[in-house]
């Protein structure tokens, strides 16, 4: 293997390659980028994620980088006329320092937050939480990954005592006889998977997909379970009593590997086939060749994704398909298994490294006195310092600016303006803060409130590492620099905390201590001592810090895994195999058993009513992405996908009297939001979609529901209720105001 940069023959400029990854979902597919004169081209590369494939996101990436939209230097709110103005790094870091300063002072520590993002490197991710809780010291630093697979990592961590996304390689899913998909539309979200779908069939195995919508995935399925929004739960408990009675159940499995049983017995036990039928929609007879399929294959996979777990129970949906799979025996079984489809591209690696509200690096609780001692030893700083758990990204944002919540945040890769759920009152807190903060690299719905926007690299111009959805950490590398006056997000948290450290906000010795490199280098260091904004510096505190943690990285380095294609977590050991494989002999809890939960499916948040009879679900197309502040702007990708739109059946259209393309209204309590009417078939009639990656007028966020899940914090994205209004041709700049 090589160092993943290749230069080539001088013609002009010299052009330069470099392998390197997709900087979009948590496929993180393989790539080559290649500079040549003034252009910069994507080849596809052989690696084990896609072979070869890239879906139009990936093709397009590279046009971001000299997007004529980025952002190259510091943008400062001018007091007088309230618009943001070009300014310098000094004045842009110093009014940064000196706000943080003021409002700690005048409210305490708590005061700042920090909120973070998926789509960060490991070595961002870790340094993010690193300077919330040491610079900062403030407990309220949480991302956007709560709102993607939080529920699905909490149920795995409540039954098999560790979350990774997939225990096993991606390439098992092409060798199961069946496979079933809950609330997952892989065609769309992350293309290059399908070919693993593909390949199932081929070999003769049976796909099932359940979901609201004949998606473009459910379209290539041998059968598609159609439920209401909402009632997964009560199909996976029905699964699991269709399972006792026909006897698919892996007796000495349970018996030997789990704990727990005898409990969800009680609770599937009412949960007869006709039930889940009137409570659902999904017919006895499907749900019967649901269990038989699984219940007889000598390879099964079940895997859930956002469509599942964006509930207010969505722990507890995931937790009634892990049952299911517990109870077949599959989790640890060769080609076996339960797993969850990471969104983010480093959804996975961003939540094992500090940017959660309640962890600390290596997937430890910030609430162990154990993990807590580790970690501040690694950090040199002493252990009661570190501040506790903070909330949940959602209560985090919708305290901000209030009596009692933080009166600063600053904003690392996510665009809450767009994302968040109940979005109007969101963006209405975010008016409300003292000082606002974002980094990035496109002026976002986000940054555009803010007082002060720092330019950063793309993912192209800088090294680290990220971890896919397979538990595989893999390399990103630099084609180029950064252009003039844009720094990295390292280099940033680096000159913050010198600036906070002048300041007297942080005393000397957490800037520098004999353990290593912290987030800053100490002023006339030796000659070749590593300053911390050399991610690799970073990753290697990184490994100190996970060791001995879930997610321990202690024996993975750079060299490692450019010797590889990737490494699997957890790795303890430099001279000791990594781990693509979890549970073949034993589970990450205390007696090695997993746990069964019983689970009691109960309705939505908020049910229709007459006022607001239709279910509203949200979901993404293949075209954009999240908040779509990038593939917006790529000239392809909105040919692809121009605008928002509303989908909805053509026998309710005919009811409301819409005609496809007119534009309708779709209004809840909480807000509202205008977009182009698509009438189709494959969804049901009382309910009705709409992508969530375009914002203002168009935002679908503005209607969804913030009503959360107890145990992970996740927003109840995927349904709530709503009306449907035709609009007015002149309408199209009204947008919810409701908060």
């Amino acid at each position: 293997m090589t160092d993943g940069a290749r230069p080539a023959t001088r013609t002009g400029q010299a052009p330069r390659e470099v392998t390197t990854h997709c900087p979009y979902c948590a496929l993180q597919c393989g790539m080559t980028l290649r500079q040549e004169e003034d252009r910069i081209s994507v080849l596809p590369r052989d690696f084990p994620t896609n072979r070869g494939g890239l879906c139009q996101k990936g093709w397009t990436s590279a046009e971001l980088l000299d997007h004529p939209d980025r952002l190259t230097t510091p943008l400062l709110r001018d007091p007088a006329t309230g618009r943001l103005q070009p300014a310098s790094w000094d004045a842009a870091l110093d009014r940064i320092a000196t706000g943080l300063g003021e409002v700690q002072r005048r409210h305490g520590r708590d005061a700042v937050a920090v909120f973070g993002g998926g789509g960060l490197t490991n070595e961002k991710a870790y340094a993010l939480g690193k300077f919330a809780r040491v610079a900062l010291r403030t407990r309220h630093i949480d991302y956007n990954g709560r709102f993607c697979m939080s529920s699905a990592a909490a149920a795995g961590m409540r039954a098999f005592g560790v979350d990774r996304g997939l225990p096993f390689p991606l390439a098992d899913l092409g060798r199961a006889d069946t496979l079933l998909l809950v609330g997952a539309n892989p065609a769309e979200t992350m293309p290059p998977l399908v070919r693993w779908l593909t390949e199932q069939r081929q070999r003769g195995g049976t796909l099932i997909v359940v979901d609201p919508r004949a998606t473009a995935t459910a379209r290539q399925a041998d059968l598609h379970l159609q439920p209401l929004p909402g009632t997964d739960l009560a199909v996976a408990n029905a699964l699991l009593h269709i399972a006792l009675t026909e006897g698919y159940v892996d007796g000495s499995y349970v018996a030997t590997r789990t704990s727990g049983f005898t409990d969800v017995l009680r609770t599937v036990a009412g949960w007869w086939p006709a039930r889940a039928e009137a409570l659902s929609g999904v017919p006895v007879a499907d749900l019967e060749a649901t269990a038989r399929a699984l219940g007889t294959a000598e390879r099964a996979i079940v895997l859930t994704a956002r469509g599942a777990e964006q509930h207010a129970k969505g722990v507890d949906t995931v937790t009634a398909f892990v049952n299911l799979a517990l109870a077949l025996g599959l989790p640890g079984r060769p080609g076996s298994g339960y797993g969850c489809l990471t969104g983010q591209g480093n959804g996975q690696g961003g939540r094992e490294h500090g940017q959660k509200a309640d962890q600390l690096p290596g997937y430890r609780k910030i609430d162990d006195p154990e993990a807590r001692a580790h970690v501040a030893e690694v950090w040199g700083v002493p252990a009661h310092e570190l501040p506790g758990a903070g909330v949940p990204a959602y209560q985090l944002l919708d305290s901000l600016g209030t009596t009692h919540g933080p009166r600063a945040l600053l904003v690392f890769g996510s665009n809450p303006v767009v994302s968040a759920p109940r979005a109007t009152r969101i963006e209405s807190r975010l008016r409300d803060l003292d000082l606002l903060v974002v980094a990035d690299f496109l002026l976002s719905e986000t940054a555009a409130l803010a007082d002060v926007v720092l330019p950063t690299a793309q993912w192209a111009e800088e090294d680290g590492t990220m971890t896919n959805l397979e538990g595989r950490v893999l390399r990103r590398r630099a084609l180029r620099p950064p252009p003039t006056g844009v720094r990295t997000d390292l280099a940033i948290l680096a000159d913050l905390t010198t600036r906070l450290a002048v300041k007297g906000r942080v005393p000397s010795y957490r800037l520098v201590h004999s353990k290593g490199p912290l987030l800053t280098s100490k002023p006339g260091a030796a000659a070749g001592e590593r300053p911390a904004a050399d991610p690799q510096a970073v990753f290697e505190e990184l490994r100190r810090a996970s060791a001995g943690g879930l997610a321990d990285y202690a024996g993975i380095s750079w060299d490692r895994i450019d010797e590889t294609d990737g490494v699997f977590w957890p790795c303890p050991r430099s001279d000791e195999p990594d781990s693509p494989r979890l549970f073949a002999d034993r589970f990450a809890t205390p007696d090695g058993l997993a746990r069964f939960h019983p689970v009691e499916h109960r309705p939505a948040a908020e049910e229709i009513c007459p006022e607001y009879p239709l279910h509203f679900t949200t979901g993404r197309v293949l075209a954009q992405y999240q908040s779509g502040t990038q593939t917006r702007r790529v000239a392809a990708l909105r040919r692809a996908a121009p605008e928002a739109f509303v989908e909805l059946h053509p026998d309710l259209a005919g009811r409301l009297g819409v005609a496809d393309g007119e534009p309708v209204r779709v209004v809840s309590r909480r807000g509202e939001f205008r977009a182009p009417a698509r009438l189709s078939p494959a969804i049901r009639p009382d309910t009705v979609f709409a992508p969530f990656h375009w914002a203002g007028a168009a935002r679908a966020n503005s209607v969804t529901n913030d009503a959360v899940d107890p145990i992970s914090g996740m927003p109840e994205f995927k349904i709530c209720a709503v009306r449907l209004e035709k609009a007015a041709q002149d309408d199209a700049e009204r947008s919810g105001v409701s908060s």
